[in-house]
């Protein structure tokens, strides 16, 4: 029994050691980053686009500003 569980025990430092050694991913290019961010995103509407011009008009930012565009968007 006590050789079992020595070789368990050798065999889970063996192997949590190789997960540690991972590289980590390696980043991607800044230059091209802008140009692929905006095809992820979904263009907004001429309503989301008006709404926010207001919102920036009020000089509206953070909640207040999360409410006001809620709110312009529906009426």
């Amino acid at each position: 029994m006590k050789i079992a569980a020595s070789i368990a025990l050798v065999a889970m430092f063996a192997f949590t050691g190789a997960a540690y050694a991972q590289q980590p991913a390696a980043p991607a290019a800044p230059a091209a980053a802008p140009a692929a961010a905006s095809k992820d995103q979904p263009e907004r509407s001429a309503k989301s686009l008006e709404c926010s011009k207001q919102a920036d008009a009020q000089n509206l930012h953070g909640k207040p500003r999360k409410h006001f565009m809620s709110k312009c968007k529906k009426a």
